[in-house]
């Protein structure tokens, strides 16, 4: 059987990707081989021991204060003896991270063809976000082929040249990830969570941890949400705060000691699936919480001055704010006392996937290997 290595390194590419490790492992027609970078360490544990995921091979690169550099060298150079001990028949990458673009750029040297899973996605600025566009335009030169989520992505694609025939639209395999878990009623290990279950209150989620959005932009943010949780009382703000401590230090002197302000430690997938569940609305700087919020009707407030992700803006389900200080609090008491606004974001259809995602992309790969036909593409 041909051999297939999944190659990831962070929470959100674990995520993404354990649908598609799931199914492969369910084949007849492929050897799962999967290979950990160790990019991110303990969240990315956490969501392999979720999904029931042993890695073959762990690189376990992280180290404090790593470099983008340096985890693009030690992932090629720990990935290269891999290869030397046993080339595998195609790798398949994730997204846009480092890892995955070291990962194809391994398999390229060692002439291993390359499967680009979320390939397509594009904000149009090199340099926004950072360094995840660039990342993504160098996978897509290498990959054979392109597993686009949305049509949008598909378009980028073929602008750039790729050949049609090397491009399917699978949707996006979070939405598997998240229909999978959403409903298990995973519970809190911070107890405040689970009081604030109990209360009935109004919770505005929030995640930040962008690179771009570091230094005075997240100070802004903080700044931000101590006035929304000022002026708002019943109002819950819950916010798992980002490991790294130049978030720390930016984010949360503001926000210290307020009542109804709750500062978690990040929250294990299955935990932060169901905080998602049961949040009013989320206001965020990640990609996948873009995705992956309005498939449970949650209106998202995005802290960014553009998207890779432009289809749920189309839609009306996401709105991009920007990191200014005002325009955080005005969106969000926007949401909070307009009831028509906030239903229309709520009730737009999400653009990203059906839950399907994971098997059209292994029926993609069969038909790679000449093994069987692609289904049709996601819509």
């Amino acid at each position: 059987m041909p051999v297939v290595m999944p190659i990831f390194g962070t929470r959100p590419e674990a995520i993404k990707m354990a649908p598609i490790i799931l199914a492969l492992r369910d084949s007849a027609e492929f050897d799962c081989v999967v290979t950990v970078t160790g990019q991110h360490r303990e969240m990315l544990d956490q969501v392999n021991e979720l999904f029931g995921i042993v890695p073959d091979h762990d690189l376990n690169i992280l180290q404090r204060g790593q470099s983008l550099s340096e985890i693009m060298t030690r992932t090629v150079d720990g990935l290269n003896k891999i290869f030397q001990n046993g080339k595998p028949d195609a790798v398949i990458v994730q997204g846009d991270t480092t890892t995955s673009t070291a990962a194809a750029i391994a398999a390229f040297y060692h002439d291993i063809p390359v499967i680009h899973a979320e390939a397509g996605l594009r904000s149009g600025n090199l340099f926004s976000p950072f360094p995840e566009e660039g990342n993504r335009k160098i996978t897509s030169q290498i990959a054979s082929l392109h597993l686009a989520p949305t049509n949008t992505s598909k378009e980028n694609l073929l602008a750039e040249g790729i050949s049609r025939e090397d491009i399917v639209v699978t949707g996006n395999t979070v939405i598997d990830a998240l229909l999978s878990t959403v409903g298990k009623e995973v519970p809190f290990s911070d107890p405040a969570l689970e009081e604030l279950v109990d209360s009935g209150r109004r919770v505005l989620l929030v995640t930040t941890h962008r690179r771009e959005n570091q230094g005075n932009a997240m100070l802004s943010i903080g700044r931000a949400l101590a006035r929304i949780a000022e002026d708002e009382a019943e109002l819950t703000i819950v916010l798992p705060a980002h490991k790294n401590p130049v978030v720390r230090e930016a984010l949360l002197p503001s926000i210290k000691d307020i009542a109804n302000v709750i500062v978690t430690e990040p929250l294990a997938y299955g935990e932060f699936t169901r905080m998602l569940s049961l949040a009013h609305f989320v206001l965020t700087d990640s990609g996948g919480v873009q995705e992956e919020a309005p498939s449970l009707g949650k209106p998202v407030l995005v802290m960014r001055e553009n998207t890779e992700r432009p289809e749920a803006v189309s839609a009306g389900t996401v709105r991009l704010i920007g990191t200014a200080e005002d325009r955080i609090v005005r969106e969000v008491q926007t949401l909070l006392r307009n009831r028509s606004v906030f239903d229309g974001m709520a009730n737009a259809v999400n653009p990203y996937g059906d839950g399907r995602a994971a098997a059209r992309t292994i029926a993609a790969i069969e038909a790679l290997f000449g093994l069987g036909q692609r289904m049709d593409d996601f819509i």
